[in-house]
């Protein structure tokens, strides 16, 4: 725990701003339509996968937010730092809404809809490097713990203590790729950022059989063939931690950026990742950190669900056979996909299937009670 002396000493004598250095990862995930834009799909979706302690905003508040373009899942700020200090620390998300966050945080509206809560403030951040405080854990498998593997310096906001800050949001606005399958079966890459993209790799998840292409330093457009499906996921997981690092992040945050997703990046269907240049992160997420810091670096991974042609024939024969395990694979994307199947025949165990899940998501029915109280040594 921390002692008396710890918070009077970091709030009195903090380290010299200029020697905090704050590191940041996150992702926005986005899904294509037919010509490649981006659609509106169910981005939150239920259950929630975050454990019970982090905060939410009021059921109804996420209901009203519940269908966008856009969902900036699991951004985490790292903070380190030679000595305790104390910063405050405030992002915006100006198309759209802050939906999840931990530690406490301000700045929040208890309703709210885009454009008007897409805001948060910590502050004061106690920075407390060389101690060993106890984290909160409601013992799930939980996508946020790996985030936790790092050495950053550990933090403390109001009574609450962690590895990192955490927060999460929808939002109503454009994405850097498009992603369209041309006549000829290649899919086609379009680039709208206003600038090179250092990274992205087109992978396919097909019955467990893997494969990817990387592109390198994407300008302006590409055309993919469609990916062989022989390659293993270990080997992605190794091109995505150097383009990670070699983005600026470190080995471990990378390692835990990847650990953090690995079972949602790399599951059935098909997918685009891309690395987004930094200034298009800073425009879209405005940051400031007081004092400031010596060093910031934001690293944060697109990701672009596509319906491929084997995917569209395998739901096709699903629908029609009630096949729900393979209906199940598409989790989330499935309200999104399904009106894509044209003259498909659905059968009722299908349609039970999909009114079923559109229920929970329309009703984003909480596993959590009340928030965990108690600590244990993670």
């Amino acid at each position: 725990m921390f002692s008396k002396f710890l918070i009077v000493s970091c709030l009195l004598y903090p380290a010299i701003a200029g020697d905090v250095v704050v590191h940041e990862w996150g992702t926005f995930t986005s899904v294509a339509g037919e010509r490649g834009e981006p659609v509106s799909w169910v981005a939150l979706s239920a259950p929630s996968d975050l454990p019970c302690f982090v905060h939410r905003l009021s059921a109804q508040c996420v209901k009203c937010n519940a269908t966008s373009p856009v969902r900036m899942e699991t951004p985490v700020l790292y903070f380190y730092s030679p000595g305790p200090a104390t910063v405050s620390v405030h992002v915006e998300l100006p198309s759209g809404v802050i939906t999840e966050w931990y530690p406490k945080a301000t700045g929040l509206p208890r309703d709210v809809t885009y454009g008007n809560g897409g805001k948060i403030d910590w502050g004061p951040v106690q920075i407390a490097p060389g101690t060993a405080p106890e984290f909160l854990s409601d013992g799930s498998d939980s996508h946020y713990y790996p985030a936790r593997n790092t050495d950053s310096a550990p933090l403390r906001v109001d009574n609450e203590q962690e590895k990192l800050l955490f927060y999460r949001g929808v939002a109503n606005q454009g994405v850097a790729i498009e992603a369209q399958f041309q006549p000829d079966g290649k899919l086609e890459l379009r680039n709208d950022a206003n600038t090179s993209l250092p990274f992205a790799v087109l992978f396919e998840n097909r019955g467990g059989k893997t494969g990817y292409r990387v592109v390198r330093n994407l300008d302006r457009w590409t055309a993919l063939d469609p990916t062989e499906l022989t390659a293993s996921v270990a080997s992605l997981h190794r091109e995505f931690a150097a383009a990670l690092t070699k983005a600026g992040l470190y080995e471990k945050e990378a390692a835990a950026m990847i650990d953090t997703w690995r079972d949602s990046w790399f599951e059935e269907g098909m997918r685009v990742f891309y690395i987004l240049p930094r200034a298009t992160v800073d425009e879209t997420l405005p940051m400031k950190i007081t004092p400031a810091p010596a060093a910031t670096v934001r690293v944060f991974v697109g990701r672009v669900e596509i319906l491929s042609p084997a995917m569209k024939e395998s739901l096709a024969s699903a629908l029609a056979t009630g096949d729900t395990a393979t209906l199940e694979k598409c989790g989330r994307f499935l309200e999104t996909f399904q009106p894509r199947i044209r003259h498909a025949v659905v059968s009722p165990a299908a349609q039970a299937f999909i009114d079923g899940m559109r229920a929970q998501n329309t009703n984003r029915v909480s596993p959590c009670k009340e928030p965990l109280s108690l600590p244990t040594n993670q």
